[in-house]
């Protein structure tokens, strides 16, 4: 590929009158931009394991009341964006939030799209909209764009769940706020149950065109046996994966970012194409080694690891005789709806 000229050929006076007219010369950074190829990811494969993780989490419940913090949050930031952006990828935050007994986090909502991925513990709850989620661990709560959302929890243990947004993409494009509210009103409980069953929807379906996020909480036993289910009925499928879609329309559950849940079978190792999003991966049950290019983490139950995009994936399940469960995020969706998904074999 042919050679361009570098910022430092021009001449000083030429440069500085650029400068002066907040002008910028292309050639010199154009390979930086458009690099031959494939990306420069600045996102670089790491891992977060979660039992030191956990007491840093439980020390700030002790250090900070959640009437100073609000929402109670280790931020799992990416060294290769640089940790005060807090990004786990160009598209990705993640966060470990934990609630204690007792506690409210109050009312709000925000631009970007969340979701919360519940790590441990019983007895707190997120209600969206005035529809109650109760939380336990494995389960997906959606927390779309724009709707009211507040967590708390009635229970004797701590509850900690994982945090995942598009909140760098939306604070990228200044598009990123909240807005404070008061206590909601439980006005029903979660509908997960209406949509149990795969093919059939509460009628008359068309009713509900004004809740485009008609399902809120994915309960993880339903995912599991689904996964289970696939497994026995499909012995040869290459992968036992389901995506977290919307029961009305099979869509994505979210428009920015996808959610799918992957199970490995006993013994079972996995390799996924390069593509080119990058992803997360969240270990719900056992334990699975993740190999990269130059890389590998064994992770056990509770453990959140990234992956940059355009990377080729192993996945092994260590256990010979049980399944492991990992949740996987990513911004597929949207590099579909923007023509620049890619799958290299």
């Amino acid at each position: 590929m042919q050679e361009l000229g570098r910022l430092e050929d021009l001449p000083e006076a030429y440069r500085a009158a650029l400068t002066e007219q907040n002008l910028v010369p292309l050639w010199p950074s154009l390979r930086a931009v458009l690099p031959p190829g494939k990306p420069i990811p600045r996102t670089r494969p790491i891992c977060w394991p979660y039992q030191g993780l956990r007491s840093l989490l439980l020390q700030a419940g002790e250090l900070t009341p959640i009437e100073k913090a609000e929402r109670r949050v280790l931020v799992l930031a990416n060294p290769g964006h640089g940790l005060e952006k807090m990004q786990a990828s160009a598209t990705i935050y993640l966060g470990m939030q934990l609630l204690l007994p007792g506690e409210w986090a109050p009312a709000h909502r925000h631009t970007p799209n969340a979701v919360r991925m519940i790590v441990e513990g019983d007895g707190a709850y997120t209600t969206v909209e005035g529809e109650k989620c109760p939380m336990s661990r494995g389960d997906l709560i959606l927390t779309p764009t724009g709707l009211w959302h507040e967590h708390g929890h009635d229970g004797d243990q701590p509850v900690v769940w994982l945090d995942v947004l598009d909140l760098p993409l939306v604070y990228y494009m200044e598009a990123s706020y909240v807005t404070e509210g008061k206590a909601q009103t439980v006005t029903s409980e979660a509908n997960d149950q209406a949509y149990q069953r795969g093919g059939v929807v509460p009628t008359p379906m068309f009713n509900r065109a004004g809740q485009p996020f008609p399902m809120l909480r994915y309960p993880w036993v339903d995912v599991r046996a689904v996964l289970e289910a696939l497994a026995l009925s499909q012995p040869d499928i290459e992968a036992v994966q389901v995506a977290y879609v919307n029961p009305e329309t099979g869509a994505d559950c979210q428009k920015i970012l996808g959610f799918s849940a992957l199970m490995l079978r006993p013994g079972e190792r996995l390799q996924l194409p390069a593509r080119s999003c990058a992803m997360v991966f969240h270990q719900i049950e056992g334990g699975a080694d993740v190999s990269l290019e130059g890389h590998q983490f064994s992770l056990a139950e509770a453990d959140t690891c990234c992956i940059p995009g355009y990377t080729p994936v192993t996945l092994a399940n260590r256990s010979k005789d049980h399944a492991a469960f990992v949740f996987i995020a990513d911004d597929a969706p949207l590099q579909k709806k923007l023509g620049l998904y890619e799958v290299r074999t």
